[in-house]
């Protein structure tokens, strides 16, 4: 006979449960939901507290409840929309602090090349680059604890190396050449995070600015890079959000408003509840209203990208480069949750200042809308602008009567394809492997001298990458199991060389040095600089109407 004895988890689910239904009913008042619908909700928390405490004292095996629990919230908000999400407590933390713009740690850059955690480098003004932990390092205690050959994970680096500022963690490092480990008490301290990735003049008029997501400081970094390139003379903006998946509304609102004059309309959105129905203008004097814009944009860029992108297009503000863009517009309101977790919920859908909605279709049919890029490339919309269709009853006009469309992301003003002619497979394996990391480290640890009193003009001009250093680069591959292939090895050196000069360049100096090297084949990039007439032309435009009226 089976003992019926409550468990722990047994007391647990039931409390749980009425925190769920005391949380239902707060909603249900706090929005004034009518009765009917209180009612059903009750009866659904009902009819999950039944099954569950089923499932928990009957079933034929023993199960997690928790565990349980979080998958079916999982499977129900994937009935909701495709970005409504629910993030495990073990997970909050992380994923917030990569919005929060700091945490609080020891300071490095880390990866893990084979099974081993090694220092990438010390971040700039950091505990770890006060006390000399060097790139290069591998760390292989923590706290007494081995970390290395034991399948360590990002995880489990995270966990063990964050921690309240002011606390300590006792951290082993092995150094190349040296025999014994060096033990270093780290005294954790808070740690920025930077999502303006890059900033420098391309010549004596363009800047160039990337941001890579839009953080609780990014509008501030923005208005400091701004600053700085003006300083230098910048009378022309490039914006590069390619690949940037979005984050705060509010940044990409600020910075829109550095961009745009009077009280022009950014951005609007609408919701089932009042409290949510917003529209937000420009109101202050920016510090670039004048003077073209180019903003690239391709297939990964999203949400508050485009809501930055579609405020500029729809202002004919400037100009909008590269591949349609995601598709995400659907704004969701962060709400922590009694344990630990989160839930962001989709609140209100948002809407560019022509009035479009650049949500991409969804429906039942979640994995159709997570392999969207891979449709989109079978298609061939990532090569040929004609390949995309729209719907007419989508069409809308911006405020100089220029045609735009909703429906599904941002699409260029100007399309750039997607140029695949350098790459090759065995280039990706390559640098998806540990083989380059591994390289570059060693590369630059072996070679400082060589660059000690070289500026990142004097790198991007003057450096190149030899013919023995990808040799040496290949023999790491090897080394990996990345088998060599003469033909694509071939085909892509030159491409090969540029990477590599990038990721040099990055160990050596910063960000910014990494996207001036990389962006000379970045095809997007390049056609930009050549199109500031046509930025110009759109900011200079009279209105459309006004000319069919004369």
């Amino acid at each position: 006979m089976s003992e019926t004895k409550n468990t722990k988890s047994q007391i647990r689910l039931p409390i749980i449960l009425a925190l769920a239904i005391s949380a239902g009913i707060w909603i249900g008042a706090t929005f004034a939901e009518p009765k009917g619908n209180q009612n059903d909700l009750r009866a659904a928390l009902y009819k999950l507290q039944e099954i569950m405490t089923y499932v928990n004292r009957d079933y034929v095996d023993s199960v997690n409840s928790n565990e349980l629990i979080d998958y079916g919230i999982n499977k129900m908000l994937e009935h909701l929309d495709p970005h409504t999400s629910y993030i495990p407590a073990k997970d909050a933390s992380i994923v917030q602090s990569q919005l929060d713009g700091e945490f609080d740690g020891i300071g490095v850059e880390f990866g893990i090349i084979r099974d081993t955690i090694y220092v990438v480098a010390p971040l700039t003004g950091g505990p770890s680059e006060a006390l000399g932990i060097q790139s290069g390092d591998q760390i292989i205690r923590v706290d007494g604890e081995t970390m290395a050959g034991v399948g360590v994970t990002n995880r489990d680096v995270f966990e063990k190396l964050r921690g309240p500022k002011g606390s300590v963690v006792v951290v082993d490092m092995k150094r190349k050449n040296q025999k014994d480990l060096i033990e270093y008490k780290i005294t954790r301290d808070k740690i920025p995070q930077y999502s303006i990735n890059a900033s420098y003049m391309v010549n004596d008029e363009i800047g160039y600015i990337k941001v890579t997501r839009f953080a609780a400081t990014t509008y501030d970094e923005f208005k400091e890079a701004l600053y700085d390139l003006k300083v230098k003379g910048m009378k022309k903006l490039v914006i590069d959000l390619q690949g940037n998946p979005g984050g705060y509304m509010g940044a990409a609102i600020n910075m829109a408003d550095e961009l745009l004059g009077g009280k022009a309309l950014i951005v609007s959105q609408e919701g089932k509840v009042d409290q949510y129905n917003q529209k937000a203008f420009a109101f202050k004097p920016g510090l670039f209203e004048e003077g073209p814009i180019i903003v690239l944009v391709n297939e990964g860029s999203a949400s508050a990208s485009e809501i930055l992108a579609g405020a500029i297009q729809d202002n004919d503000r400037g100009l909008i480069v590269g591949r349609r863009s995601f598709g995400k517009g659907l704004v969701q309101m962060p709400i922590d949750l009694s344990d630990g977790a989160e839930l962001r919920l989709t609140i209100a859908r948002y809407y560019t200042p022509s009035g479009r909605s650049i949500q991409k279709p969804y429906g039942s049919d979640y994995e159709a809308y997570e392999s969207d890029f891979m449709n989109r490339f079978k298609h061939g919309e990532f090569f040929s602008a004609d390949s995309i269709k729209f719907n007419d009853s989508l069409k809308y006009e911006t405020v100089k009567g220029r045609t735009v469309y909703g429906g599904g992301g941002i699409m260029p003003d100007y399309f750039v394809p997607l140029d695949t002619t350098m790459s090759s497979a065995y280039v990706n394996r390559l640098f998806n492997s540990d083989s380059n990391r591994e390289f570059v480290l060693d590369y630059v640890n072996e070679n400082k001298a060589k660059f000690e009193n070289m500026t990142v003009e004097q790198y991007y001009s003057d450096f190149t990458v030899s013919d023995a250093m990808l040799n040496q680069l290949v023999e790491y591959g090897n080394k990996n199991k990345v088998d060599f292939d003469a033909a694509d090895f071939n085909k892509s050196k030159e491409y090969l060389k540029i990477l590599v000069k990038a990721h040099v360049g990055r160990q050596l100096y910063d960000d910014s040095a990494f996207y001036k090297v990389v962006n000379d084949i970045n095809e997007v990039y390049l056609q930009a600089i050549k199109l500031f007439d046509e930025a110009e032309k759109i900011a200079m435009a009279t209105d459309l109407h006004e000319e069919e009226e004369e």
